[in-house]
């Protein structure tokens, strides 16, 4: 599999490629972490309606449902670090804009969801692009070990931004979290800019059409690839509730508010970085099977939510949940990178990435008229459910039960 020695992995930081895009995730996901949190309860002080943040944090998702399939087939028919670059520098002017009118007081609802559809196209050309990206950093047999490191590094900021942004939205306001985000995006392009990749594969000249027709044809010859894919659609839109709605909203309603919020989402960020660093070196023989028995502690946070237990509680579900969370991530986009050819990888991300947050929106604007509707506690409720039914049908599927670690 991947070379699995914990400190031969944290030596590829010395490698310059490596190094730069290790700073470039954890500049540009600490700005990105403190984003939502400014967002949610930037709109939630200017309206009041928990279905008003629901419209404006689904906007990026419904952008990038449109734009992802484009991102990946010119991702992989361009330069994927070009592409990574304008992303990035498009992301800032739109997180710029948007400080801009929380700061001058001119934000309304229809401008911020116009700005979050900016930054969703933003996010539909980053990344597909750095999937494909990834493998041009180092060997193959590098591939576990630089997934884990970058996933710690997003991670860690995550972790980080999550609880700066609770405390800088209680002190200071969307507006200047908004602001620091957008600094975050321009560090991150000139570094990713610097970067010496090796060579990309070029696909036979064909049309977009045919790029596409191509990478659904690679995507559905894997069922492992797809049913999981399908499990997540589900999976992802609650979690995307809970993370992007609910728990800010139950937070500011039965807890302290921000500050709380920062600190739970902040524990799963932890969590994803221990979770790294098991990942680095962990081997195990049925991959898929043992990253979908993760899934299941994703419902934790919404049991946890829903119980109203003491937020320390919410703190160590949430913390699990990263835990698991970033062990699934390393070994899913690891086994991707080995059993996908390089020249169709961002095609296949694309549409994994696409059938993975295809419902996203529906659970946060579901969330938020349920939320009003029946309550939190009910609303949380469904959450862990839809986390929980289509994690036990994937298991039974057989190809993910059966599928080795040999590449």
């Amino acid at each position: 599999m991947a070379d699995n020695n914990l400190s031969e992995g944290l030596s590829l930081l010395r490698q310059p490629n490596v190094g730069k895009m290790f700073i470039a995730y954890l500049t540009s996901y600490t700005g990105t972490a403190m984003a939502p949190i400014a967002m949610v309860f930037g709109v939630l002080e200017l309206t009041g309606s928990a279905k008003d943040s629901a419209i404006v944090i689904a906007a990026p998702t419904i952008a990038s449902i449109f734009v992802l399939l484009i991102g990946g087939a010119l991702a992989d028919r361009t330069s994927r670090q070009k592409i990574m670059v304008f992303a990035d520098c498009l992301a800032m002017l739109s997180q710029f804009s948007m400080a801009a009118l929380f700061l001058t007081g001119l934000a309304t609802v229809p401008l911020l969801t116009g700005l979050m559809l900016v930054n969703g196209i933003a996010v539909a050309l980053n990344i597909p692009a750095a999937t494909g990206l990834i493998v041009q950093l180092g060997e193959k047999n590098q591939l576990q070990a630089i997934n884990a490191l970058l996933g710690s590094a997003r991670s860690g900021a995550m972790a980080g931004g999550a609880a700066l942004g609770g405390v800088l939205v209680a002190l200071f306001g969307a507006g200047v979290t908004l602001m620091i985000d957008a600094v975050s995006f321009g560090v991150s392009a000139i570094l990713i800019l610097s970067l010496n990749p090796k060579s990309q594969t070029q696909p036979a000249k064909a049309s977009v059409l045919e790029d596409l027709r191509l990478g659904w044809k690679e995507f559905t010859s894997h069922t492992w690839l797809w049913t999981i894919v399908l499990q997540f659609s589900l999976v992802v839109a609650a979690i995307e509730a809970v993370f992007g709605l609910i728990g800010p909203a139950v937070s500011r309603d039965y807890m302290s508010g921000a500050t709380d919020w920062g600190f739970i989402a902040g524990s799963f960020g932890v969590g994803t970085i221990v979770g790294g660093a098991v990942a680095i070196k962990i081997n195990v023989k049925y991959p898929m099977r043992f990253i979908t028995v993760c899934v299941f502690f994703f419902s934790g946070i919404p049991l946890a939510l829903a119980a109203l237990l003491p937020v320390y509680w919410v703190v160590v579900t949430a913390f699990v949940a990263g835990v698991a969370g970033q062990i699934f991530a390393v070994i899913w986009y690891t086994t991707l990178q080995h059993k996908v050819p390089s020249h169709m990888l961002s095609r296949v991300s694309a549409y994994d990435h696409l059938g993975s947050i295809v419902l996203a929106p529906l659970g946060i604007v579901a969330a938020g008229f349920l939320y009003e509707a029946i309550g939190f506690r009910l609303t949380l409720y469904l959450a862990a459910i839809t986390i929980i039914l289509p994690t036990v049908a994937v298991l039974l599927v057989r190809e993910v039960r059966v599928m080795t670690d040999s590449y």
